[in-house]
Protein backbone atom coordinates (compact mmCIF):
# COMPACT_ATOMS: atom_id res chain seq x y z
CA UNK A 1 0.00 0.00 0.00
CA UNK A 2 1.25 3.18 -1.43
CA UNK A 3 0.95 6.48 0.00
CA UNK A 4 1.15 9.45 -2.67
CA UNK A 5 1.02 12.79 -1.69
CA UNK A 6 1.16 16.11 -4.21
CA UNK A 7 4.10 18.26 -3.53
CA UNK A 8 4.28 20.64 -6.79
CA UNK A 9 1.51 22.75 -8.38
CA UNK A 10 0.11 22.90 -12.21
CA UNK A 11 1.91 25.46 -14.04
CA UNK A 12 3.84 23.99 -17.08
CA UNK A 13 1.91 20.82 -16.75
CA UNK A 14 1.56 18.29 -19.07
CA UNK A 15 -1.79 16.83 -20.29
CA UNK A 16 -0.64 13.35 -19.50
CA UNK A 17 0.67 14.38 -15.82
CA UNK A 18 -2.62 16.38 -15.56
CA UNK A 19 -5.11 13.38 -16.31
CA UNK A 20 -2.62 11.05 -14.07
CA UNK A 21 -3.27 13.09 -11.03
CA UNK A 22 -6.95 13.29 -11.79
CA UNK A 23 -7.09 9.54 -11.88
CA UNK A 24 -5.07 9.26 -8.56
CA UNK A 25 -7.37 11.91 -7.34
CA UNK A 26 -4.41 14.54 -6.39
CA UNK A 27 -6.09 17.84 -7.45
CA UNK A 28 -4.21 20.37 -5.44
CA UNK A 29 -0.99 20.26 -3.73
CA UNK A 30 -0.47 18.78 -0.57
CA UNK A 31 -3.24 16.01 -0.75
CA UNK A 32 -2.37 12.49 -0.16
CA UNK A 33 -4.12 9.31 -1.83
CA UNK A 34 -3.60 5.78 -0.59
CA UNK A 35 -3.13 3.21 -3.62
CA UNK A 36 -2.76 -0.57 -3.89
CA UNK A 37 1.04 -1.82 -4.89
CA UNK A 38 0.68 -2.63 -8.52
CA UNK A 39 1.69 -2.57 -11.94
CA UNK A 40 -0.97 0.03 -13.34
CA UNK A 41 -0.63 2.26 -9.86
CA UNK A 42 3.36 2.34 -10.15
CA UNK A 43 3.33 3.06 -14.07
CA UNK A 44 1.00 6.08 -12.75
CA UNK A 45 3.18 6.94 -10.05
CA UNK A 46 5.94 7.06 -12.48
CA UNK A 47 4.47 8.91 -14.95
CA UNK A 48 3.55 11.73 -12.01
CA UNK A 49 6.71 11.23 -10.35
CA UNK A 50 8.05 14.80 -11.20
CA UNK A 51 4.93 16.42 -8.94
CA UNK A 52 4.53 13.91 -6.03
CA UNK A 53 6.31 11.85 -3.55
CA UNK A 54 5.02 8.05 -3.09
CA UNK A 55 6.43 5.54 -0.36
CA UNK A 56 4.92 2.41 1.77
CA UNK A 57 3.02 3.36 4.44
CA UNK A 58 2.68 1.47 7.55
CA UNK A 59 -0.56 0.88 9.85
CA UNK A 60 0.44 3.53 12.81
CA UNK A 61 0.53 6.34 10.39
CA UNK A 62 -2.44 5.20 8.55
CA UNK A 63 -4.52 5.04 12.01
CA UNK A 64 -3.34 8.58 12.64
CA UNK A 65 -4.11 9.64 8.96
CA UNK A 66 -7.69 8.49 8.94
CA UNK A 67 -8.22 9.77 12.65
CA UNK A 68 -6.98 13.11 12.03
CA UNK A 69 -7.37 14.14 7.83
CA UNK A 70 -10.57 11.27 6.83
CA UNK A 71 -13.84 13.72 5.97
CA UNK A 72 -17.22 12.72 4.82
CA UNK A 73 -17.62 14.27 1.61
CA UNK A 74 -19.58 17.34 2.36
CA UNK A 75 -16.50 18.12 4.49
CA UNK A 76 -17.22 17.47 7.88
CA UNK A 77 -14.56 14.89 10.22
CA UNK A 78 -15.57 11.63 10.85
CA UNK A 79 -15.69 10.34 14.15
CA UNK A 80 -16.38 6.33 15.33
CA UNK A 81 -19.99 6.80 15.63
CA UNK A 82 -20.15 7.76 11.69
CA UNK A 83 -17.39 4.23 10.77
CA UNK A 84 -19.82 2.50 13.55
CA UNK A 85 -23.12 3.34 10.97
CA UNK A 86 -21.09 2.30 8.02
CA UNK A 87 -20.22 -0.53 9.39
CA UNK A 88 -16.37 -0.03 10.26
CA UNK A 89 -16.08 -1.03 14.46
CA UNK A 90 -12.70 1.14 14.37
CA UNK A 91 -10.18 3.30 12.59
CA UNK A 92 -7.58 0.66 12.95
CA UNK A 93 -10.53 -1.71 11.37
CA UNK A 94 -10.41 0.05 8.49
CA UNK A 95 -6.57 0.51 8.39
CA UNK A 96 -6.53 -3.14 8.31
CA UNK A 97 -9.29 -3.38 5.40
CA UNK A 98 -7.08 -0.98 3.47
CA UNK A 99 -3.62 -2.67 4.31
CA UNK A 100 -4.95 -5.61 3.32
CA UNK A 101 -7.03 -4.23 0.15
CA UNK A 102 -9.94 -5.60 1.60
CA UNK A 103 -12.06 -1.88 1.49
CA UNK A 104 -10.91 0.65 -0.39
CA UNK A 105 -12.21 4.48 0.48
CA UNK A 106 -14.00 4.87 -2.54
CA UNK A 107 -16.29 2.34 -1.85
CA UNK A 108 -17.81 4.04 1.15
CA UNK A 109 -20.00 6.58 -0.78
CA UNK A 110 -19.83 9.32 2.20
CA UNK A 111 -16.18 9.46 2.57
CA UNK A 112 -14.04 11.24 0.32
CA UNK A 113 -11.54 9.17 -1.34
CA UNK A 114 -8.29 11.71 -0.48
CA UNK A 115 -6.68 13.48 2.14
CA UNK A 116 -5.89 17.11 2.48
CA UNK A 117 -2.82 18.16 4.64
CA UNK A 118 -1.13 20.74 5.82
CA UNK A 119 2.23 22.01 4.79
CA UNK A 120 5.03 20.12 6.85
CA UNK A 121 6.57 21.22 9.98
CA UNK A 122 9.79 22.53 8.75
CA UNK A 123 8.86 22.98 5.27
CA UNK A 124 9.96 20.85 2.46
CA UNK A 125 13.97 19.97 1.50
CA UNK A 126 13.27 20.86 -2.13
CA UNK A 127 10.25 20.67 -4.60
CA UNK A 128 12.83 20.59 -7.51
CA UNK A 129 15.29 17.56 -6.56
CA UNK A 130 14.29 13.91 -6.28
CA UNK A 131 14.78 11.72 -2.80
CA UNK A 132 16.99 11.68 -0.48
CA UNK A 133 18.43 15.17 -1.95
CA UNK A 134 14.87 16.82 -2.22
CA UNK A 135 11.32 15.54 -1.68
CA UNK A 136 10.20 14.07 -5.27
CA UNK A 137 9.47 10.66 -6.01
CA UNK A 138 9.76 7.14 -4.55
CA UNK A 139 11.35 7.59 -0.80
CA UNK A 140 10.14 3.93 0.99
CA UNK A 141 9.33 3.98 4.34
CA UNK A 142 10.21 7.86 5.07
CA UNK A 143 7.13 8.78 3.72
CA UNK A 144 5.84 7.90 7.17
CA UNK A 145 7.79 10.43 8.84
CA UNK A 146 6.58 12.95 6.48
CA UNK A 147 3.23 12.48 6.78
CA UNK A 148 3.71 12.63 10.36
CA UNK A 149 5.17 16.21 9.53
CA UNK A 150 1.75 17.17 7.41
CA UNK A 151 -1.06 16.15 9.60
Amino acid sequence: MYAVIRIRGTVGIRNNVKDTLKMLRLDNANSCAIVAENPTFKGMLEVAKEWITYGEIDKNSLVEVLKKRLRLKVDKRVDESILKKIGIASYEALADGLISDNNKLRDFKILQPFFRLTPPSKGFKSVREHHPKGDLGYRGKEINELLMRMI
